[in-house]
């Protein structure tokens, strides 16, 4: 099944073709930290092969991966909203081949042309509630049978 998520599915072609100017292709390798939780959102991608886990810093443990990403999907969102600061960090799992994109020429674009703007703005929207959605589902799996006590 296709996300409603990924770049391909969720911008028109006239939408995606102005995006794309900004890209420029990178790649990582595994294990490799894309971003860092609390750092400046500057930038995000968008995976063309490989696996990117977006991961919580736990205090004296390896950070906890909270959402696995791959081909087509959205890596970072913080950098759409002020104050533009990652609030997840980001690992390459394998290696990756990505597009990049420049943060703060992306959202000039947005403001220039208000098309852009409200496509972009509605895609990374629906990428930030997916992925509420995943981790409440993740949630509902991990304490739901201890916390949602007596069904009788």
């Amino acid at each position: 099944m296709v996300s409603a998520t990924t770049m391909n599915t969720a911008l028109e072609p006239v939408h995606r073709e102005q995006l794309m100017r900004f890209a420029r292709e990178v790649s990582f390798e595994a294990g490799a930290r894309l971003f860092e939780e609390g750092r400046r959102a500057d930038r995000f991608w968008i995976v063309r092969t490989g696996t990117v886990a977006l991961d919580l810093h736990v205090p004296g443990r390896r950070p906890a991966v909270v959402e696995s990403l791959g081909h087509g999907e959205l890596v970072g969102w913080s950098w759409h909203f002020p104050p533009y600061l990652w609030h997840l960090g980001a690992e390459a799992m394998t290696p990756v081949r990505a597009w990049e994109f420049d943060a703060e020429a992306v959202r000039a674009m947005c403001a220039a042309d208000p098309d852009f703007g409200r496509a972009v703005a509605g895609w990374v929207g629906r990428v930030v509630a997916q992925r509420l959605h995943a981790t409440r589902v993740r949630l509902l799996d991990l304490y739901a049978p201890y916390g949602s006590g007596d069904l009788l």
